[in-house]
């Protein structure tokens, strides 16, 4: 009703953002942590640098034996890996499939792991290449106080 009233009354209408946590590489349980390092993955860490941390510290959601994991299948819900791909892989359809291959058990967690590794470095990638891309100028421009000219 809020989004109705609002107009009329010359305000804005009202927002609301609905966001989830990036779980921590060692699972929803714990957090990231500044303090540890093996805990998140840095916009500043190497291809290298992210596929040993995704493959030594991410929590997996498979089972402990190849032949149980066949069996009975992974748990995305808890896999680390799997909640890197909901946040950064753009084809729904591809997600959906890697869910349905994980938890069947058609798909073990190293190559579940593949995937998130190789998502997280081409995004990581772009991002260090953007930042590049940012002179003294650019930041110069951004940061300059102006005037802004609101009409509400």
């Amino acid at each position: 009703m809020s989004r109705d009233v609002a107009p009329r009354l010359k305000y804005p209408k009202p927002s609301l953002i609905y966001s989830t946590f990036l779980p921590a590489l060692q699972g929803a349980q714990s957090k990231m942590a500044a303090s540890e390092a093996n805990s998140c993955i840095y916009l500043d860490d190497t291809p290298k640098k992210i596929k040993e941390k995704i493959n030594k510290y991410a929590f997996s959601g498979g089972r402990d034996t190849r032949e149980e994991h066949r069996k009975f299948g992974g748990d995305c819900a808890v896999d680390t890996s799997f909640q890197f791909l909901r946040f950064f892989l753009d084809d729904d359809e591809r997600l959906e499939e890697i869910r349905e291959q994980y938890t069947s058990g058609a798909m073990l967690s190293g190559q579940l792991k593949a995937i998130a590794i190789e998502t997280v470095q081409g995004i990581v990638s772009e991002l260090q290449t953007r930042r590049k891309a940012i002179s003294d100028d650019v930041v110069r421009e951004f940061t300059t106080p102006r005037k802004l000219g609101y009409d509400f």
